[in-house]
């Protein structure tokens, strides 16, 4: 195809508006990527029942007072909704979610985003988004905090002895480990990712295998079929 034929079909391509989709930009890393889909799948497979909630990474939430998408709007590179129709959503249009923001927001700190995450974001976050919480993670140097509002104030969160801090909002703690940022439950048990939790279903297959093997094999040793139990 000619250079003049290209872009002849390049002129008849019609481009979908792209107010209806997430302006954000490409993600820092791969580590930022990685980190984004952990979270996203472990609180899924963990709320596997719950239809109540949002979780998104690296989606706009536009926020304009005058209901426009040309103005004020944000990307957390995660966050959750609490209370809401769970169903896929291109943005999050906070005047056509009922008025809610983010119940919590977790942003991935890299050189770039950094002074803005933990200064304008954290701002917007606290006076404007009122987010009950707000965490950063840098995936880099693992540098983690936490914040909940306290009479409209972002307070630091306190860690336990393992470093973890606990929100509220999810009734999880969140903590490094292995240098990713995960949930633990209030007993202190790792959140699995997918592959984790089949592994460990996997695993507990085997050993109700192995049960029912040495079962029968006692029974037979005292000339009791299995088989006919």
């Amino acid at each position: 195809m000619s250079v003049a034929q290209e872009l002849e079909v390049a002129q008849d391509i019609i481009f979908p508006p792209g107010d209806i989709y997430s302006n954000e930009p490409p993600l820092e890393s791969d580590l930022h990527l990685r980190q984004i889909i952990l979270l996203l799948q472990c609180l899924e497979l963990w709320w596997q029942n719950r239809n109540d909630f949002y979780a998104a990474g690296n989606l706009t939430i536009y926020y304009s007072q005058r209901q426009l998408k040309s103005e004020e709007f944000r990307g957390p590179d995660f966050f959750v909704v609490l209370g809401c129709e769970k169903k896929p959503r291109k943005s999050w249009v906070v005047w056509q979610e009922d008025g809610k923001y983010p119940n919590i927001i977790v942003e991935l700190l890299s050189p770039s985003t950094k002074t803005t995450d933990q200064n304008l974001k954290k701002q917007i976050y606290q006076d404007v988004f009122r987010t009950p919480e707000y965490f950063w993670f840098d995936p880099n140097n693992l540098e983690f905090a936490g914040f909940h509002l306290v009479d409209g104030i972002y307070q630091p969160i306190e860690p336990n002895s393992q470093g973890w801090l606990w929100s509220q909002q999810l009734d999880l703690y969140l903590g490094v480990q292995e240098n990713q940022l995960r949930y633990f439950t209030v007993q202190g048990e790792l959140l699995p990712t997918p592959a984790e939790f089949a592994e460990q279903e996997k695993q507990r297959a085997e050993q109700e295998k192995h049960r029912a093997e040495r079962l029968a094999a006692k029974l037979r040793e005292l000339n009791i079929d299995p088989d006919l139990l």
